[in-house]
């Protein structure tokens, strides 16, 4: 099946109203969970900042990554395993 193809699908009698009564019935998310997520936004533009100063400035990016925990903190960003390694791939895929 190509990625063009449009899929039919039957909802098994669950309307939108019926879904959303059901998410309504889960619990609220963990704090952490929606403190991660309001914070990936400010991640993602601290390591594409960090990357493309990293593209045009070779000693920024040799700075960088001999210490890359450093490198977000000075973006003002608290640097989580996650962060370190998305910032770590961005700047080994260059």
């Amino acid at each position: 099946m190509s990625p063009s193809t449009v899929l039919d699908v039957e909802m098994n009698g669950y309307d939108a109203e019926k879904l959303a009564m059901l998410l309504r019935l889960l619990p609220p998310a963990p704090p952490g969970w929606v403190e991660a997520a309001q914070q990936l936004p400010a991640a993602r533009e601290a390591i594409e900042s960090i990357g493309a100063r990293a593209e045009a400035d070779a000693a920024y990016r040799a700075r960088v990554l001999a210490d890359l925990e450093a490198a977000l903190e000075a973006e003002g960003f608290e640097p989580s395993p996650a962060a370190l390694a998305a910032l770590r791939g961005r700047l080994l895929t260059d």
